[in-house]
């Protein structure tokens, strides 16, 4: 029997395929090593989002699809949002059990999205899904005794990866959470991440912001990414991000997803809350 794929079906095989593809052959994570504080950032467009997408705080974007988790405080609420490329609401997954509704920084391995759920609070408890990009389904993969802020899956050893509440802990788990779990202090302390990628070769990408508060002045909030080892969890790669919204938003501050693009990097940063926008960049590697 031949089973004939609808042409949405095939749209999602073709992205899963692209994004297996620039996260084997390394392209984000070698380019993203070339990055310096001198590198050229060039504005490629905006997306403005129309709707409340309340506070952001993952994103992927397969094909021209973008995935975004969200956190509503007022209502206690956690979301998963489907937007289009025009920044139109395509679905909303609702993400709450009790007192955890404060998703995360979510990752996407070429055929499911991975979402953490935690309390919104620090050293409490999350739940990590799995969630099918298609139908908007999440399974249930793992509880932890730990807020979880992001979460990764290392498709090269079956692994997931979290951080915890400022990213000052780290989680494996073995076996695509089915396995043993270890836990390691975090030994960078520039930037609190926010949201993180695989990259492929054992590493994962995060981005995120460190608050510098000088007595009487209001906080600067100094943005970054990193380059993470998964085997030891060291920072392999770190560079500031000198970027901010015409309101002085660090772009940092929530979402970030990087694509490989010609012979650039293409990043999408959405660091608003509310009717936030998805800010797209071009930065060239060093060569």
């Amino acid at each position: 029997m031949i089973r004939v794929l609808s042409a949405e079906m095939l749209a999602w095989a073709l992205a899963a395929i692209l994004i297996l593809a620039l996260s084997y052959d390394g392209q984000v994570g070698e380019r993203l090593t070339t990055l310096t504080r001198n590198s050229h950032w060039t504005e490629a467009g905006t997306i403005p989002v129309g709707f409340d997408a309340f506070h952001p705080q993952g994103m992927v974007k397969i094909g021209d699809i973008f995935f975004v988790s969200a956190v509503n405080k007022e209502r206690r609420t956690g979301h998963l949002f489907k937007i289009d490329a025009s920044g139109r609401q395509i679905a909303d997954m609702p993400l709450t059990e009790g007192e955890l509704y404060h998703p995360g920084g979510i990752d996407f391995d070429g055929k499911d999205l991975w979402v953490p759920l935690a309390e919104y609070r620090p050293d409490s408890r999350a739940i990590i899904y799995r969630v099918d990009p298609a139908t908007m389904k999440a399974t249930e993969v793992v509880r932890v005794a730990d807020h979880i802020g992001a979460v990764v899956r290392n498709t090269d050893d079956r692994t997931l990866h979290g951080v915890s509440w400022g990213s000052r802990r780290f989680y494996k788990w073995e076996r695509d959470g089915a396995g043993a779990m270890t836990r390691a202090d975090n030994p960078s302390h520039y930037v609190d991440y926010q949201d993180c990628k695989y990259i492929g070769g054992r590493r994962m990408m995060c981005g995120g912001v460190a608050d510098v508060r000088a007595a009487g002045a209001s906080p600067f909030r100094l943005g970054g990414l990193d380059v993470v080892s998964l085997a030891d969890n060291r920072p392999l790669h770190q560079v500031p991000i000198p970027l901010v919204t015409p309101a002085g938003v660090s772009m940092t501050q929530n979402p970030v997803f990087i694509e490989a693009r010609g012979a650039a990097l293409r990043v999408y940063f959405m660091p608003e809350d509310g009717r936030s926008t998805i800010y797209i960049y071009d930065v060239a590697p060093a060569r």
